[in-house]
């Protein structure tokens, strides 16, 4: 009987402890969710053409990736091209840097008269390597700040797509908020690409508006002025729903303004990994 008794008494102090730390390991789990929850919706450089002034936070990750297609139409000619992975990785290095590596995976197809050729371009895009850096926070009429700068390392393209030198671009962001719903960006900059030594200096503007809590869209104006060649304007328009503060949802079209593009869609997410001191 004292056998049993003894069994019986340290099986019920076992199932008191499992209970206990069960509920400590629940009570802690909650809390941390709670701090999770408490991050400020994340801030995207997708799906506008005009990058944010705004830093991922220390150590964290944020991945922003989708899909695009654009149409371009020249007398009979007609090029689609389909990007099947636009993403960007961003990682907060310190509180004032981040670190951005880019890949893409190109389709390119032409048909001249209706009738698709057989040449068909397919690939990785060079990768991109890039920081921002915060220069810069918002304060009454001045803007936030921030400058980009990146490198497009042609050896890491497939050969369809692999050009002979580097490219280089580097431009500053600037973010006004106007109200609690509204808020403008613009961006200036310059570029160097296409095995061309001409600068192609870069330009954007976007106005975003707050439809509810989770959802917003934006209108944007965007284009170039190379050196020796004309102007390219374009637009585009879209929209970004947030499911939670770490994953958000877009989609977005446009067109451009002078000759060129006629058609583009494009949809993706977003997704932060917070450190695990955030």
């Amino acid at each position: 009987m004292k056998i049993l008794q003894i069994l019986y008494m340290s099986m019920n102090r076992a199932i008191k402890n499992t209970v206990l730390g069960l509920i400590l390991f629940t009570a802690k789990t909650m809390s941390f969710a709670q701090e999770k929850s408490t991050l400020e919706p994340l801030i995207t450089d997708r799906p506008d053409q005009t990058e944010s002034p705004n830093l991922v936070s220390k150590r964290s990750i944020q991945i922003e990736t989708g899909a695009a297609y654009e149409v371009f139409k020249n007398q009979n000619i007609k090029t689609e091209n389909t990007t099947y992975n636009t993403t960007l990785v961003r990682y907060g290095l310190l509180s004032n840097l981040e670190l951005r590596l880019g890949w893409n995976f190109d389709e390119n197809k032409t048909k001249i008269n209706n009738n698709r050729i057989d040449d068909i371009s397919s690939g990785f895009s060079p990768l991109l390597l890039g920081i921002k850096t915060s220069i810069a926070k918002e304060n009454n009429w001045l803007p936030e700040i921030g400058l980009l700068g990146h490198l497009y390392l042609p050896f890491t393209a497939g050969s369809d797509y692999k050009p002979d030198t580097t490219g280089i671009d580097f431009r500053f962001a600037f973010s006004h908020t106007l109200n609690e719903k509204s808020n403008l960006s613009y961006n200036f900059g310059v570029a160097w690409g296409n095995d061309s030594p001409e600068a192609t200096y870069i330009y954007t503007i976007a106005y975003g508006y707050s439809l509810t809590e989770k959802m917003g869209a934006y209108a944007e104006l965007y284009g170039d002025f190379p050196e020796n060649s004309k102007a390219n304007h374009l637009w585009d328009a879209g929209a970004t729903y947030l499911i939670t503060n770490n994953l958000q949802l877009d989609a977005s079209f446009g067109t451009s303004i002078t000759k060129g593009q006629d058609l583009m869609i494009s949809a993706g997410l977003s997704y932060r990994i917070p450190s695990k001191n955030n």
